[in-house]
């Protein structure tokens, strides 16, 4: 497949959590065939983890971009947009622990307004996380920035 864009390139990754299923299962059925249950539970356990990480459905139902759109600017909280499988989205979320639950999070995997919301603001590119704060849009921001903004809301 020929690559045009950056955007051809995220719709392949989208579903790289099926291939490491299916590597997962082949090696899980290898290692009971050798009668090595262990080596099974952890291929087992492995898969089912990396491709729950990259399946589009990994945390849950989002927000949608709408309806965060529809409030009104002076009561719109901090709005993260991520995606599964991002490791700067993982390393946000950590970094900002229970106080990240007062942000929204919009999953731009299951919105396809909010990955043109998120291609609009990034020259084209679906970056994240891309983090709104009071009409104010950032790329990658460091931790410290949301978490001082979500303390202060």
């Amino acid at each position: 497949m020929r690559v045009q864009s950056g955007r051809d390139i995220l719709v392949d990754v989208r579903w790289l959590w099926l291939p490491m299923l299916a590597g997962a299962a082949v090696l899980v059925v290898e290692d009971v065939r050798e009668g090595s249950l262990f080596g099974a539970v952890v291929y087992g356990a492995l898969g089912l983890a990396v491709s729950w990480w990259l399946s589009p459905w990994q945390g849950g139902r989002s927000v949608r971009h709408t309806d965060v759109e529809r409030w009104p600017a002076s009561e719109r909280p901090v709005v993260i947009y991520w995606r599964p499988g991002c490791v700067y989205c993982a390393r946000l979320r950590g970094r900002l622990r229970r106080t990240g639950r007062r942000a929204v999070w919009v999953n731009i995997w299951q919105d396809e307004e909010a990955a043109a919301f998120v291609r609009s603001v990034n020259d084209g590119n679906e970056t994240v996380p891309t983090v709104v704060i009071d009409d104010h849009t950032i790329t990658n921001p460091r931790p410290q920035l949301v978490l001082d903004r979500l303390r202060a809301r």
